[in-house]
């Protein structure tokens, strides 16, 4: 299923997070998961492009510039994890993705 999401819309969030999310994982686990999940999607996506020929070196550059704040926010984001509880650590991992949700949906336009 988040295979077809990911081809269609170029998102793998949903429905990977929710379902890895049920898997009851530890949050260390969890973190692990989500990350290899990511990883296998992001190179699957960019090998879609590429083949599509979509794949624009504008757009390269742009990734490479957002990698460091990416992995300063990874940095924090593991250094908070070291510090919260697993019951905090779940209601903050589900509550961020709805309230993404819940931004995104508020700015549809009809």
């Amino acid at each position: 299923m988040t295979g077809l999401v990911t081809a269609a819309t170029g998102v793998f969030v949903i429905p990977a997070v929710p379902y890895i999310g049920a898997l009851g994982l530890q949050k260390d686990d969890l973190i692990q998961a989500l990350g290899l999940s990511f990883t296998v999607s992001t190179v699957a996506l960019a090998a879609a492009l590429k083949v599509g020929g979509s794949f624009e070196s504008g757009t390269v550059a742009a990734s490479a510039l957002a990698l460091p704040p990416a992995l300063f926010g990874m940095f924090v984001g593991g250094w908070v994890r070291g510090r919260v509880s697993e019951k905090v650590f779940r209601r903050c991992f589900f509550l961020g993705p709805m309230a993404l949700g819940a931004h995104l949906a508020s700015r549809v336009v009809f």
